[in-house]
C-alpha cells in the first residue's frame, strides 16, 4: 500500500464564496445586558467574521501546510492525510503526533521542525477532521483511529517501533496505542491524562478464590 503524495490547493472560487457569505452575514439584536452574559459577544463576533473575511491569509496559511511533506493513504475505507516529515538524524525514531478536537495537524506546523532534529515526525489528520474527511464517510471511535494509526505507522510506513504523542482527543488515542499495540511503542507521552469515568476493574480475590471484602 503506498501513499499518494497530497498538496492542498483550495479553489479561488471556493474562497471568493466564502468571502462573500461571510459579508453576507445577517447580525442578531444583542440584549441590553453585559457584553457576554447571554452568550457570544455581538461586538466581538463582528470583529472575528471581519477578520476572517478581510485579514486571514488563506494563502500563506496554506503554504505553510505545503512546507510540509503531506500524504493520503486508503486506509479503513477513507483518505487518511498525514504529514511524513523525516529527521535530520540518520535512524531516528518515529514519532506519531496526534492532535485534538476540533483541532488539525496545524497545531504542529512551529513544533515539526523543532522535532526533526532527533524524530521522524508523522502527524495524520485524525479520521472526520479537516483532510482526512469527506462527506458521507465512515465515522471511527476512539479505538478505531487507534487501529488506523498502528496499521499506517507498521504496515503502511514500515515502523516496527514508534512513540507517540498525544493531547485532547489525540491522548485518548495515544493512550489506546499503548494498550492495544505496547509491542510497537517505544513509549507514550501525554498532556491530557485520559481516564475512565466508569472503570470496571474486577474485584481483588482472596487464594481460595473467594471474593475478598476489603
Amino acid at each position: 500500500m503506498k501513499p499518494t503524495p497530497f498538496r492542498l490547493q483550495i479553489h479561488d472560487s471556493a474562497l471568493a464564496d466564502l468571502r462573500e457569505r461571510l459579508a453576507r452575514t445577517r447580525w442578531p439584536d444583542e440584549p441590553p445586558l453585559e457584553p457576554w452574559s447571554t452568550g457570544t459577544s455581538l461586538a466581538y463576533l463582528k470583529d472575528l467574521v471581519s477578520y476572517w473575511n478581510s485579514q486571514f491569509s488563506w494563502r500563506d496559511w496554506e503554504a505553510k501546510l505545503n512546507s510540509f511533506p503531506q500524504y493520503k493513504a486508503r486506509l479503513g475505507g477513507i483518505d487518511l492525510h498525514f504529514i511524513h516529515a523525516p529527521s535530520k538524524k540518520k535512524d531516528a525514531m518515529p514519532l506519531l503526533l496526534s492532535h485534538g478536537w476540533p483541532g488539525s495537524v496545524f497545531e504542529f506546523h512551529k513544533l515539526i521542525p523543532l522535532l526533526t532534529e532527533h524524530f521522524t515526525v508523522v502527524a495524520p489528520s485524525l479520521p472526520g477532521y479537516g483532510l482526512s474527511f469527506q462527506p458521507g464517510q465512515k465515522r471511527f471511535s476512539v479505538t478505531e483511529i487507534a487501529d488506523l494509526f498502528a496499521e499506517l505507522m507498521t504496515d503502511v510506513l514500515g515502523y516496527q517501533r514508534f512513540g507517540a504523542q498525544g493531547g485532547d482527543w489525540g491522548a485518548f488515542v495515544s493512550s489506546v496505542l499503548g494498550w492495544k499495540y505496547p509491542e510497537r511503542l517505544t513509549g507514550v507521552h501525554l498532556n491530557l491524562l485520559a481516564v475512565r469515568r466508569d472503570p470496571k476493574e474486577p474485584r481483588p480475590r482472596t487464594r481460595r478464590g473467594a471474593t475478598s471484602t476489603s
